[in-house]
């Protein structure tokens, strides 16, 4: 029980409030993603013309979209698809990205810069065009589109890990383990990359909002996960329910994508142990004493009494 509290605590203060109403949040995403056959209380392709536009009743909690899909059953199934691919992609990059971190910054020298170099070469491409042109050549399908992301959030996972790499490289504690005898792959696996994984969680956590953004926006262009499919993005491109007044089919997973990346860069920003946005975090103003003459007094105290 006392160790229970004790890892609650330090969550708590690690975290902070605003980290934990993220990560409470996310939660709540994340298991409605997971159970969605079982908490959407309908087909989300399921379609009835006498319901299309319907308002939030009991057969529809959120309405219906222009077909008479259950708007709520889409957004819960949507979840599935709008996470699934950010996850492959940053799965991918930190699988092939970390190992050429911890390279780079273990010998440093010419290895150091050649992967530097090939970093920054594939930075300086920007994530969307790269997939678009990836889409061009094996067309639209949520497969390119993450193949392309990936390799785009290589260098952007890598440069940080391989910062944080350098870091502990110099360290005593790696000569040490050294001189004793351990060998390459156990000091930067078991020690190096152990210290630093708040650090990859974090930065883990934001390019996944990054991630979900782009998805979004491929899928919001066609480019990525296709209709019917439930997508927040593809969820979004409804332009017909714009024109015809019904906003909220728009807003509802327009929301959602804003919400979840806040959470997730909120989130990252704290693991990673940086200082939460100034608009989350309460802060006391400083109070400045008031200064003393040559004879140690307040002079504020002298001058009111004088």
């Amino acid at each position: 029980m006392n160790r229970t509290k004790h890892l609650w605590k330090r969550l708590n203060t690690t975290l902070g409030r605003s980290g934990m109403l993220s990560a409470a949040f996310l939660a709540v995403v994340l298991l409605a993603a997971i159970l969605a056959p079982l908490v959407a209380p309908a087909d989300p392709n399921q379609s009835s013309l006498l319901d299309a536009y319907a308002g939030p009743s009991g057969a529809h909690l959120l309405g219906a979209d222009g077909i008479g899909r259950d708007l709520l059953s889409r957004l819960i199934f949507g979840a599935r698809t709008s996470l699934l691919g950010p996850a492959l992609v940053v799965g991918v990059s930190l699988l092939l990205g970390i190992p050429l971190a911890l390279l780079a910054s273990w010998y440093g020298g010419w290895v150091d810069g050649v992967i530097a170099r090939v970093f920054d070469l594939v930075y300086a491409l920007p994530g969307l065009l790269l997939a678009v042109l990836t889409v061009a050549l094996f067309g639209p399908g949520l497969t390119p589109a993450v193949v392309a992301l990936s390799i785009a959030y290589i260098p952007f996972l890598a440069r940080i890990v391989r910062a944080a790499a350098r870091q502990q490289r110099v360290s005593p504690y790696v000569d040490a383990l050294a001189v004793q005898g351990f060998g390459v792959l156990r000091i930067t696996v078991r020690h190096i990359l152990r210290n630093i994984v708040p650090v990859v969680v974090g930065q883990a956590a934001i390019a996944f909002g990054y991630a979900l953004l782009d998805l979004a926006s491929l899928s919001y262009l066609g480019l990525a996960v296709q209709a019917p499919t439930a997508d927040w993005g593809v969820m979004v491109s409804d332009s017909d329910a714009l024109l015809k007044g019904y906003w909220f089919q728009v807003l509802a997973p327009g929301l959602l994508i804003v919400l979840t990346v806040l959470a997730l860069t909120v989130l990252g920003a704290r693991i990673s142990g940086e200082k939460p946005p100034g608009y989350l975090r309460r802060k006391r103003p400083a109070q400045t004493a008031a200064p003393a003459d040559a004879s140690g007094n307040d002079r504020t105290t002298v001058g009111a009494a004088a």
